[in-house]
């Protein structure tokens, strides 16, 4: 520790985090990620101390960004820390002292850390060696030396170690092994040795995990290790991972013995890292583990699941037989051949995954860039994302060239981690998606990265040394492997002399490894190191070739097409790197590249010749062939769920058919006979699936020989984590009277106990509230009531709110910084109860802009310091808006129905658009069609280019006969989520326009019970939108359909008070969480709304009619009573 201990004093950052990157990374454990903060932190206020801002930012981009993935909140609280002229004006840095006594304290943070990281656990300390433990381990080297000499000598001459030991030429007969060498003295006898894989099982047999590996690559063992953590005795490891252990050591235990421990690595490992060969499995003198050993490897965890899963071993794998994989208990009726439902897609499919533990739910990319998951149990699109790129001005420039010419991309392949918890979208241009998976139709972005250099043709996900990657291959002949969680970059592979097609990562014990394919038919494999490709071999026919094993991870099998049509379906033999089997019945010409998949260790499915074509693994003539009733196209995409029960298969109509055998047929009915999962909320796109044919019953035989009782069935894990088996449940009998019975009503929701709300506390005076705010981050509101007075309001982090995120279930606190200023408007001499407030918060929550009828004030969120005024009126501003990529650009609606373009960095109005009648009370910018959109009391849409801040089209709203609005009612405008479909909200109606011609989609008009409109707004998802009412409701409408599905009157989150009329004026929606929103009311009251937990969300949709998807007729209108 003395060592350590020097760095940190001296402040030699880079020598402190290269120290410990010897016994621990970033995202370890909490208390490495503790560590690593706590050093780059104190890097960061050195910096700011020092008055260098650009070492300050240079630190915050590449040291402390990685732990905003962790804590949001607190990397937001760190970046504001440079807007401050002395970071010690931060409440909780106040204390800070000079830099020698604030390096004091945090070493003496780091050392309790480091004691308590159990990474660090016996290695704080210089182990006791016995004193012939380095005479020991030399032998050990030597003796394994010799033995892989291929002419062992009796006596042979060793007269250095540095280098490795060979015998020469024999010139006589053989003597004893050099064991009983006098100069080294006593060693280990026969069968002291261990495996050279240390921690697993090493098959005597020829089939072996080495020496199978060593038939596709050179060098595996000295590769291998590096992934392997190495246990602390050192005694039982192997030679390459006794160079890791020493290396840990050599790092830790400081310079003090370093050379003897450095040495002694050098002369364990060095034979094993250059002769990588397979031991003789004849020679008795080494006594090699079983597959008997007790000593079995664990499969790594998926990502998400808890320290406490215990998670199947991985038993080493043997020789096939058909007695091990259970074949006679499976014949070809089992396949799913019978179709029982088509998806209608709308465009033509690309690629399909089955959700690892819900197999109902299907992942979709299509050739549109539309990535959808479906809920076979109702036949429902349950969620769905359009191509967009989430940060265009982070992305190459290759990208946002290609997408300046053409704002389209073709998914090219879809895939599911492990758990289903992320999902991984492979585009066409350049580029990545990785979304998380909430459940239900809670898809919410995670990762976006530039990928490769034009198509990212697959990915996968894989888990090397308990860390959860994401590999891609591209048309940049290049193979990366990126952290899933974080996102950064881990390997880059190059070798590949063509485009590469298709990656299978895969392991065998500990080796983890990567198979790759390109389209001049070359496949390599490659470990997780730098030491390039292990293979070059020719895929058949040299074709593009994707590869796939058995679910059971014993058997290897490729499929590809080649130039001209020649198609290849195969399985390999791992040991010798050469094909074992060649499966018949393929076309000889295929129209595209044959897809092929994998089910029940027992089948192999390809989508060939405008059918499905079955063989058995262990026969290589086909077994079957469907055509589902044809439609197919001539290479369809397939994909059997996890347990091959049910296939989904491409249509020629862009449609996906389902197949089912009768286990999938019980599946589907049982899901669908369950009340659905409460947390599923609509897609915003509810396409119904028209049924092929009503399913059978239970007991009907399907295909030839099913008998009539129903099989056991796998248990299943349900939406709602139901594990019963399926044989638990009933299978719900389809009666017409049932179907007639299932009659959609409104969600009314009249009592408190139908919902969670809060209000927040407040102890300064309540006024009106204007205008309301979630915080980007999601963990604060800010409001701005009619008084000019902003509120702020933070929910923290503690054991009843663990994410720290605005919720209803936990009150947060009204903050105000140590000096006890607020943000408060200029008024100048207007009042400021007939001022129209506005305010717009930076993304980064740093800091906010906002007006009261006077100048526009711009205010540090931190300290709610005024940092400057600007724009005196008249005419005031009367609303905000931020240019999605520059925040110094800002567009101001004005009193005078002007549009003013304002740099706030040089102080000066760019341009002035006008083209409304009235004040402005509306502003969107759509990132994707450069274009902004304005609203006005005149009731008028514009469209404004942002290239040239020209007018593009204008329309007025359509007042509902009969209705009559006031003279300067707001209408206001949000963008989707899809940067295309626009919300405009006016007290008459809500409607949907599509940008930039504004093509009216959609119109809702509400009851005239309810009182006028006073706001509305999108959820974070965009499927949902919430209005309020002056009577005090508040609707929820399904986004796509603008039908009305709940409705929260003001009972439920309201005391009763008849003498006193209160309602809502504002609504915000929170930024992640789509069922949770905020009232600003008229009494100054600010209420936070989310529904039962039990419920999960707001409603169920109305049923679509006719099965038919929502109508985008221009003018199309729906009215709340006709709904009812």
């Amino acid at each position: 520790m003395r060592y350590f201990e020097e760095m940190v004093t001296n402040g030699e950052w880079d020598e402190v985090e290269k120290y410990l990157s010897g016994f621990t990374k970033v995202d370890d454990n909490r208390y490495s990620m503790k560590i690593f903060f706590e050093i780059r932190k104190q890097k960061y206020l050195e910096a700011l101390d020092k008055r260098d801002r650009a070492k300050a930012v240079e630190i915050l981009v590449k040291d402390l960004k990685v732990f905003a993935a962790f804590n949001e909140e607190l990397f937001k609280e760190i970046t504001q820390l440079l807007t401050l002229e002395n970071f010690r004006d931060n409440e909780q840095l106040s204390k800070y002292g000079d830099t020698k006594s604030a390096r004091g304290i945090m070493l003496g943070e780091l050392k309790k850390l480091i004691e308590a990281n159990p990474l660090f656990r016996d290695k704080l300390q210089f182990p006791t060696l016995k004193n012939s433990r380095l005479r020991t381990l030399i032998n050990q080297s030597l003796n394994w030396q010799h033995q892989l000499c291929k002419s062992p000598r009796s006596n042979p001459d060793i007269k250095t170690l540095f280098v490795d030991h060979s015998c020469g030429q024999p010139n006589g007969a053989r003597a004893p092994s050099p064991v009983t060498n006098s100069l080294m003295g006593g060693v280990p006898k026969s069968g002291g040795f261990p495996s050279i894989t240390g921690h697993g099982p090493f098959q005597p047999a020829p089939a072996a995990l080495p020496s199978s590996l060593a038939g596709w690559m050179a060098n595996p063992s000295a590769s291998a290790g590096p992934l392997g953590l190495a246990p602390n005795n050192t005694e039982n490891l192997s030679g390459v991972q006794s160079l890791i252990h020493c290396t840990f050591s050599f790092n830790f235990y400081g310079f003090l013995g370093a050379n003897l421990l450095l040495l002694l690595c050098i002369f364990t490992a060095a034979a094993i890292l250059k002769h990588p060969r397979t031991p003789p499995t004849n020679n008795s003198a080494i006594d090699y583990q079983t597959a008997d050993s007790e000593h079995v490897l664990k499969r790594p965890r998926p990502f998400g699941l808890s320290d406490e899963v215990n998670l199947p071993i991985n038993i080493m794998p043997i020789a096939y037989t058909s007695q091990n994989h259970g074949q006679n208990s499976y014949s070809s009726d089992d396949l799913p051949k019978n179709p029982v439902m088509a998806l209608n897609q709308g465009s033509a499919v690309k690629s399909m995954d089955f959700h690892p533990v819900q197999q109902i739910l299907l992942l979709v990319g299509t050739n549109m860039g539309e990535v959808m998951v479906w809920e076979l149990g109702s036949r429902e699109r349950i969620a769905w994302k359009n191509f967009k790129v989430w940060d265009l001005n982070a992305r190459s420039r290759a990208l946002q060239a290609s997408l300046a010419n053409d704002y389209t991309a073709s998914v090219n392949r879809v895939a599911w981690s492990p758990d289903g918890t992320l999902f991984g979208v492979a585009y066409s241009k350049h580029i990545m998606h990785v979304y998380s998976y909430h459940g239900g139709d809670d898809i919410r972005n995670h990762l976006e990265m530039d990928a490769h250099n034009g198509n990212v043709n697959d990915l996968a996900f894989a888990y090397p040394n308990k860390q959860l990657v994401v590999v891609t291959c591209g048309d940049d002949r290049t193979i990366r492997v990126w952290d899933a969680i974080v996102g950064t970059r881990l390997f880059n592979f190059l070798g590949h002399d063509a485009p590469v097609y298709s990656v299978c990562p895969h392991h065998k014990e500990n080796i983890q490894f990567i198979f790759s394919t390109a389209t001049d038919g070359k496949i390599k494999a490659w470990l997780y190191d730098n030491a390039g490709s292990r293979v070059d071999y020719n895929a058949p026919g040299h074709s593009s070739t994707t590869m796939a094993y058995s679910a059971d991870g014993t058997r290897l099998f490729s499929c590809g097409t080649n130039k001209e049509g020649e198609s290849h379906l195969v399985e390999w033999n791992e040991s010798e790197g050469a094909v074992k089997r060649t499966y018949n019945g393929l076309a000889k010409r295929s129209g595209g590249v044959v897809k092929f998949d994998t089910t029940k260790n027992r089948f192999l499915a390809a989508g060939d010749d405008f059918m499905i074509k079955f063989w058995d693994m262990d026969n290589n003539n086909l077994l079957t062939t469907i055509d589902a009733e044809g439609g197919l196209p001539a290479s369809p995409c397939i994909r059997f769920n996890k347990e091959g029960t049910l296939l989904a298969v491409s249509t020629n109509d862009n449609s996906i058919k389902i197949l089912a055998n009768s286990d999938g047929i019980r599946l589907l009915r049982t899901v669908e006979s369950r009340t659905f999962d409460a947390s599923r909320a609509a897609s915003a796109a509810v396409a119904k699936a028209p049924a092929i044919g009503t399913f059978p019953p239970a007991n009907a035989t399907v295909g030839t020989s099913i008998d009539n009782q129903a099989a056991p069935a796998a248990p299943m894990v349900g939406m709602n984590s139901d594990n019963r088996s399926l044989v638990d449940v009933k299978p719900k009998i389809q009666d017409e009277s049932i179907e007639k019975s299932r009659i959609w009503k409104l969600t009314e929701i009249n009592e408190p106990s139908q919902c969670r709300s809060l209000r927040l506390p407040d102890s300064l005076t309540a006024m009106r509230v204007s205008r309301l705010i979630f915080t980007n981050s999601g963990v604060a509101i800010l409001a701005l009531a009619s008084n000019a007075v902003h509120k702020l309001w933070k929910w923290q982090r503690n054991d009843r709110n663990l994410t720290g995120k605005a919720t209803a279930s936990v009150p947060p606190q009204l903050w105000q910084p140590s000096s006890g200023i607020l943000m408060t408007n200029d008024i100048s001499d207007t009042n400021p109860e007939d001022a129209v407030p506005c305010f717009a918060l930076s993304k980064n929550d740093s800091y906010v802009m906002s007006a009261s009828g006077g100048k526009i004030s711009l205010f540090n969120m931190m300290t709610f310091k005024t940092m400057t005024t600007f724009m005196a009126p008249p005419p005031a501003a009367t609303f905000l808006a931020f240019h999605p990529q520059d925040n110094n650009i800002i567009a101001i609606g004005m009193e005078d129905s002007s549009i003013q373009i304002y740099n706030v960095r040089v102080d000066e109005v760019k341009t002035k658009l006008k083209g409304h009648q009235k004040r402005i009370t509306g502003l969107a910018f759509s990132h994707s069609l450069n274009v902004l959109v304005s609203s006005g009391a005149d009731s008028q849409l514009c469209v404004w280019s942002t290239d040239a801040w020209e007018k593009q089209a204008s329309k007025f709203l359509q007042i509902p006969p009969g209705r009559v609005a006031s003279s300067l009612a707001d209408t206001r405008v949000q963008f989707h989520l899809d940067q295309i479909h626009l919300l405009a909200v006016h007290e008459t109606q809500i409607a949907i326009f599509e940008a930039p011609k504004l093509e009216c989609l959609k119109q809702w008009f509400p009851r005239e019970a309810s009182g006028p409109i006073t706001h509305a707004t999108y959820s974070c998802d965009s499927q949902s939108i919430y209005v309020s009412f002056e009577d005090g409701s508040v609707g929820v409408l399904t986004a796509s359909t603008l039908r009305l599905r709940c409705r929260i009157n003001s009972t439920a989150y309201l005391p009763p008070n008849p003498s006193l009329r209160v309602y809502p004026l504002v609504i915000a929606a929170h930024p992640s969480e789509p069922d949770q929103f905020a009232l600003g009311l008229t009494d100054g009251g600010i209420h936070v709304l989310e529904p039962l937990e039990s419920e999960g969300k707001w409603g169920t949709s109305p049923p679509v009619e006719n099965g038919a998807g929502p109508s985008t007729a221009s003018g199309a209108a729906g009215s709340e009573q006709a709904q009812r």
